[in-house]
């Protein structure tokens, strides 16, 4: 009888982007967005003091290409998540919310006290995901993201207390 292949579960490091991983990030966020960041824009924003972010990468291959990041700002005690995007490839493993959760340990260790987002309102995976973090919506921007092959939806202003 022969047994399935099942390959092992691949485990991730979650570390802090510096401007040297801005090559790395474009190609991630265009799986996501009409209009994806080039990499002057990702390390415009990473050359910024009060940005922050961190990329999953698999254990040992720190320099390969990430897997997913996240960039996040923090401004007089309220930060906002700036992007997130998790490779196709790696959906469903829990990255997101890895990724996520170590802007909320950074944003706990600065005692910041509310996170913001905005989302699509037909983002159901990352809405379930925000959702189970805590996050709640706030507010509403109609007619804020085109769509491929549709009306353009809203975006939801998200928000989670961190106090």
């Amino acid at each position: 009888m022969k047994l399935p292949f099942f390959a092992p579960p691949l485990e991730f490091a979650i570390e802090r982007l510096s401007t040297d991983d801005a090559d790395h990030l474009p190609n991630i966020h265009a799986e996501h967005f009409l209009r994806p960041w080039s990499e002057d824009e990702f390390s415009s924003l990473l050359d910024q003091t009060p940005v922050f972010g961190f990329a999953a990468w698999p254990v040992g291959q720190r320099r390969a290409r990430p897997v997913g990041f996240v960039l996040a700002r923090l401004a007089a005690g309220e930060a906002e998540i700036l992007t997130i995007a998790v490779a196709r490839s790696h959906r469903r493993l829990g990255l997101g919310r890895d990724l996520m959760e170590a802007v909320l340990r950074t944003l706990h260790a600065d005692r910041a006290e509310a996170l913001f987002l905005e989302v699509d309102e037909m983002n159901m995976p990352a809405l379930t995901l925000y959702r189970r973090l805590g996050f709640r919506e706030v507010g509403r921007r109609p007619g804020y993201y085109e769509q491929p092959d549709g009306p353009r939806s809203a975006a939801l202003v998200m928000r989670r207390d961190l106090r």
